[in-house]
């Protein structure tokens, strides 16, 4: 249930729009969060990578749990998008300063995904309710 929680928290964050639209008063909200967004989106992509190398190492869950196991690798793959597209600056600065050839395919990346950060932050958004409504109907993690 963490795990949906966090990535709908996560993709509120990323997707400042839609939630400004609904409720006019978040932008103050969003400006205090606005300074953190970068160390956000690091921890969130860590955690994102971390996801799915757990639901690769625990493929066993596909015999148990198929439905639980696809979310989860889903919602992971999402909050580590998400992740990157937050933190690519502070990524780029404290882990690839010393690689070129790295920081300038990270840029390329992020520069062919940040079009679809809004799409991406309501699939996380979806994804992230899921894995919460997924965490009680299947009782695992």
């Amino acid at each position: 249930m963490i795990w949906g929680i966090a990535l709908v928290l996560l993709s509120i964050v990323a997707v400042p729009s839609l939630l400004l639209s609904k409720k006019p008063n978040a932008k103050e909200l969003l400006e205090k969060v606005e300074p953190y967004q970068g160390w956000i989106g690091i921890i969130f992509c860590f955690w994102g990578v971390w996801g799915i190398i757990t639901a690769i190492l625990n493929l066993g869950w596909l015999s148990t749990s198929p439905v639980w196991w696809i979310t989860f690798l889903a919602g992971n793959i999402v909050s580590a998008g998400l992740g990157f597209m937050l933190g690519s600056g502070l990524i780029n600065k404290f882990f690839l300063s010393n690689n070129a050839a790295a920081r300038v395919k990270a840029e390329e990346l992020r520069e062919r995904i940040a079009p679809k950060q809004g799409k991406l932050g309501l699939l996380g958004i979806a994804v992230g309710s899921w894995m919460i409504i997924a965490s009680f109907l299947f009782s695992v993690a």
